[in-house]
């Protein structure tokens, strides 16, 4: 099958300049269109829309509800560098939605980071989403010393983009980057639920995903669908033509166990057969804080967790390259780390992260 490839040509990539923008008592900005510098994240790469997550392929083949999450930007990341002293962002969202569990920030907004000179990311800020229509001109940083330095722009977790600008000093260069940070080789491609997609992290760099590419300088793509996890061989097909470095299928909060004991085998077996070799964690449903107490939602987590450990055990007796995390360890125990007893916050994906790494790192290496 043919691989998905990611190439970037530096010498070919020519930023489009936008007229000055005067902001009131702040600096005079030139805002750049990002479109053609490297994006992290997706696997539609030559998509109509440069901020999908789904190729234009997908589109009326793929469930209704998958396709309009998969034009949900979660996970995608723009890489640059510039020398600004003052950093803008001004983009388009695809609508004004928001959710009574989550904050606007982590569901429209977007958030930058930079590359330190130890080779480490670290926040420099995140970009608020304009309540009132879906056009958004925001500050991230001002008054910087003026020298070159390489970012990753992480953008909204559950909603579109649009259009997407950067603004900085006019006498200031928006460049491709110069580091292949996180490598874009051989990425690891990670399916799952609202939890994957980031729900409900407080900005996106927060997704556990997220996380997870800035820890392991690992270009991550997500495919998270709210709701509609539900072993699609679609996605699987789509997973397949990836040249991955690892397969992570993690949807059971989405799936009761009967769907896991009809679609799961099917799902791994069309990653399989195109990958051989390559190695597939499959993920148990977290132990969600509500199963102290309810019954029905116990034995629900209970049931599917033991049915895809019975798909594991038989499949690995003849599959040396397949691998199993157990749902007590995506929190730990930890009763805090979630918004409503399901959804993780940032505490929650610190958690989930910090305990995929060395599981993640061994596998990938």
């Amino acid at each position: 099958m043919r691989a998905i490839k990611f190439i970037i040509s530096v010498a070919a990539i020519s930023l489009t300049a936008f007229t000055s923008l005067a902001k009131e008592n702040g600096p005079k900005l030139q805002y750049y269109n990002l479109s053609e510098l490297p994006r992290l994240g997706t696997l539609a790469p030559d998509a109509s829309n440069p901020y999908s997550r789904l190729p234009d392929s997908l589109n009326n083949v793929a469930r209704k509800a998958v396709w309009n999450l998969g034009q949900n930007s979660a996970g995608i990341a723009i890489r640059f560098r510039s020398d600004a002293s003052n950093i803008n962002a001004r983009w388009t969202s695809d609508n004004i939605s928001y959710m009574n569990h989550m904050s606007a920030t982590g569901s429209r907004g977007l958030d930058l980071y930079v590359l330190e000179d130890d080779s480490t990311w670290t926040t420099l800020g995140s970009a608020r989403p304009n309540t009132r229509n879906t056009r958004t001109d925001a500050e991230i940083m001002r008054d910087m010393e003026p020298r070159m330095r390489e970012y990753m722009l992480y953008l909204s977790l559950y909603n579109g983009v649009d259009s997407l600008e950067i603004g900085i000093d006019r006498n200031a260069r928006l460049l491709p980057p110069a580091v292949n940070l996180p490598r874009r080789e051989k990425p690891i491609v990670m399916y799952g639920t609202s939890i994957l997609q980031g729900g409900c992290a407080s900005r996106p760099g927060m997704a556990h995903t997220n996380i997870l590419m800035r820890n392991l300088q690992h270009e991550i793509i997500n495919l998270g669908f709210s709701g509609n996890a539900l072993l699609d061989p679609e996605i699987a097909r789509l997973m397949a033509q990836a040249d991955a470095s690892l397969f992570v299928i993690d949807p059971l909060p989405n799936c009761p166990a009967d769907l896991v004991a009809k679609k799961m085998e099917n799902f791994i077996g069309i990653i399989r057969t195109a990958h051989p070799q390559t190695p597939i964690l499959l993920v148990e449903s977290p132990i969600f804080p509500s199963t102290r107490f309810n019954i029905k939602n116990r034995t629900a987590v209970k049931d599917k967790n033991r049915v895809l450990k019975s798909i594991y055990l038989r499949l690995k007796e003849r599959d040396n390259h397949l691998y199993y995390f157990e749902g007590a360890n995506v929190l730990g125990g930890n009763n805090e780390a979630t918004v409503d007893n399901t959804h993780f916050t940032d505490l929650g994906f610190s958690i989930y992260a910090n305990a995929l790494e060395p599981v993640i790192g061994l596998l990938t290496k």
